[in-house]
């Protein structure tokens, strides 16, 4: 077996690469142009004024550089910033541990904020809106309540679903920002800088490549990076060429469009098992042995984006693009009143 202290070694490198690949200020951020116009201004003016940034919700498929503007917009204040994630406040004594710790405008920065706890969204209320956090001591006719000031404090809170946010903490967010996929002159000016940063030699036109294969996704854009880097390495000199990118993406099973092994499969029972359907979501992630809520946050915002399926109020289903790329013919036409069998079908 390998020495742990290797292991170790080992993930403290990628996660060391991993920070430098992450853009430290606004001016280097690339895309998402309303966001940063928008959050230049804002931290600007709180800046000016000495006073703690309004708390941010930053909302949007995963993979779109959420945790990225976050320590961004830290280093725009000149302020620290601390981690965490809605499952891990599992109780208000942990959340209150927390906010106690804050500096003055620190940032605090929940990832998965959808999945607070109620309890704990409730405790957060006045801690947004007052600076202060309410607590009750003790229990029964003892018991007793207490409130702490807090810091002011900048609370930036992510999530991929931004729907099943409550509206009183929707509500208390004074930033709201969505990020949306990237078009790949962006991703392919990504893919360039992470080159440079991991020291990987690319042919001209590789990046362009990269980036067409990305799902409009810089994670997925350096992720694809790195893992072709190992490609070259092991099996080429090194440099990617044009040549060593197709045979590294065609061994990591990602296509022309940038579909996986996941997306295909999806594409297919609908095609093969249910004629394009429409299906019900819990029915299609049975038949491709895949969670539910992983179809709905990572496959399907991608195909949706590209045109290769379509939600409907009776479920999922593929278009005319959906079906020819997994080369079969459409057994559905799209007409005017929605979708019909084709001339001579039931």
């Amino acid at each position: 077996m390998p020495d742990d202290r290797i292991i170790a070694g080992v993930r403290q490198g990628e996660d060391a690469w991993d920070r430098a690949l992450r853009p430290q200020r606004l001016a280097d951020y690339i895309g998402q142009e309303k966001v940063k116009e928008r959050l230049a201004v804002f931290a600007q003016a709180a800046v000016a004024r000495q006073d703690a940034l309004d708390h941010v919700l930053l909302y949007g498929p995963p993979g779109l550089g959420k945790t990225t503007l976050a320590h961004i917009i830290a280093n725009e204040l000149g302020v620290g910033i601390r981690f965490t994630s809605g499952p891990a406040i599992e109780r208000p004594g942990d959340l209150a541990a927390i906010l106690t710790n804050l500096e003055d405008r620190q940032v605090l920065f929940i990832d998965e904020i959808h999945r607070l706890n109620r309890t704990v969204e409730e405790v957060m209320y006045p801690a947004m809106e007052d600076f202060a956090l309410d607590l009750v001591l003790g229990k029964g006719p003892a018991a007793r309540s207490l409130r702490l000031d807090l810091p002011r404090f900048t609370l930036v809170g992510a999530t991929t679903r931004a729907g099943l946010l409550t509206s009183p903490l929707r509500d208390r967010f004074g930033v709201i920002l969505h990020l949306d996929f990237y078009p790949p002159e962006e991703l392919e000016q990504i893919v360039e800088r992470s080159a440079r940063v991991l020291g990987v030699t690319l042919e001209p036109g590789v990046a362009r490549e990269v980036a067409r294969r990305s799902r409009g996704t810089p994670r997925v854009a350096n992720r694809l990076l790195k893992r072709l880097r190992d490609y070259a390495e092991v099996r080429a000199d090194g440099v990617l060429t044009r040549r060593v990118v197709e045979e590294g993406l065609a061994l990591l099973e990602v296509d022309p469009l940038g579909l996986d092994a996941v997306d295909r499969r999806v594409l297919e029972a609908l095609a093969t098992r249910y004629g394009g359907g429409p299906v019900g979501l819990e029915t299609l992630a049975a038949a491709v042995g895949e969670e539910p809520t992983t179809l709905e946050d990572v496959v399907e915002p991608y195909l949706l984006q590209v045109g290769l399926l379509e939600r409907t109020p009776r479920g999922r289903q593929l278009t005319a693009a959906g079906f020819q790329a997994v080369g079969r013919e459409p057994r559905w036409t799209q007409g005017r009143f929605g979708w019909t069998g084709k001339e001579g079908e039931d």
